[in-house]
């Protein structure tokens, strides 16, 4: 097994049934958790042979030309001597994006195939199809694909400002730009402005692209926007909002991990600023 620094820097996404290759980063899953050592990295195939067969194993991309495969066991395996589940959230400030964006990827996909046995329609056992990500009913013709869930995540400022909250589930003392799902029949746009006005209470305006993040906690896209303040008092949502202030650059509070679309946002706002 190479060390996971020479993984390369891209992840290139594909689909199908794993194959054998020269070369292979395999994932293995329980459930939707990867398996890692105690160091935090990727088990040799030796490490897991006490797992047995598989119930999937699929080609889910490749890291230049290192084909990455996800095995996935059931819920009730029991772990393998020397190996844990891995902190996915963690690992993210550790490993190579490459191969943070495989993990990633095998995470969302678990999590689609476990909560996808069954047609939703008549009942059936779904089978899964050999070219494309999806879960097909062969009796009535039903098909699962991934899930995608999109977030709209956004940085507000005014004049010299910058709006940040925190839920009373973050970790304490982090403050984070506002978010949330977008609804069945809205637009992303539509969404932002909504759940700004419902998280804090004001308007905004101005309301451009930033950019987006994949995020497999556990099968959101995270659609980021800026936006400047029009009108209205902060009145934080009772129980989805603990707090939210206006920052200056020189006090700001805790901030999210770097490798969140939330802490680039914000420090693209401060790179803006010093300049």
């Amino acid at each position: 097994m190479k060390s996971i620094d020479n993984y390369g820097e891209i992840f290139s996404p594909a689909f199908g049934p794993a194959a054998p290759g020269s070369e292979a980063v395999t994932l293995p899953f329980i459930d939707d958790a990867l398996l890692v050592t105690p160091n935090n990295t990727i088990p040799d195939i030796s490490a897991i042979k006490s797992l047995g067969e598989p119930l999937y194993s699929l080609k889910i991309g490749c890291i230049g030309a290192a084909v990455c495969e996800m095995r996935l066991w059931s819920a009730q395996q029991e772990l393998p001597a020397g190996l844990i589940k891995a902190d996915l959230r963690r690992l993210i400030n550790l490993w190579p994006q490459a191969l943070v964006e495989a993990v990633s990827r095998g995470k969302q996909l678990a999590a689609w195939l476990h909560e996808n046995q069954f047609c939703g329609v008549c009942g059936d056992k779904l089978e899964t199809s050999p070219l494309v990500p999806a879960r097909r009913c062969a009796a009535c013709g039903f098909a699962a694909f991934p899930r995608i869930s999109p977030v709209c995540i956004v940085l507000v400022t005014r004049n010299d400002e910058v709006l940040l909250a925190r839920s009373p589930h973050f970790t304490p003392d982090i403050y984070s730009v506002l978010a949330g799902f977008v609804e069945s029949g809205e637009s992303v746009e539509a969404c932002v402005h909504r759940e700004v006005e419902e998280e804090v209470g004001i308007k905004i305006q101005n309301l451009r692209w930033f950019g987006s993040q994949s995020w497999p906690f556990p099968h959101s896209l995270m659609l980021g926007f800026l936006a400047d303040y029009a009108a209205g008092t902060l009145v934080p949502q009772a129980e989805e909002i603990e707090d939210a202030q206006w920052f200056r650059r020189d006090n700001l509070p805790a901030l999210p991990r770097p490798w969140t679309i939330a802490y680039r946002m914000i420090q693209s706002w401060l790179d803006q600023e010093s300049h």
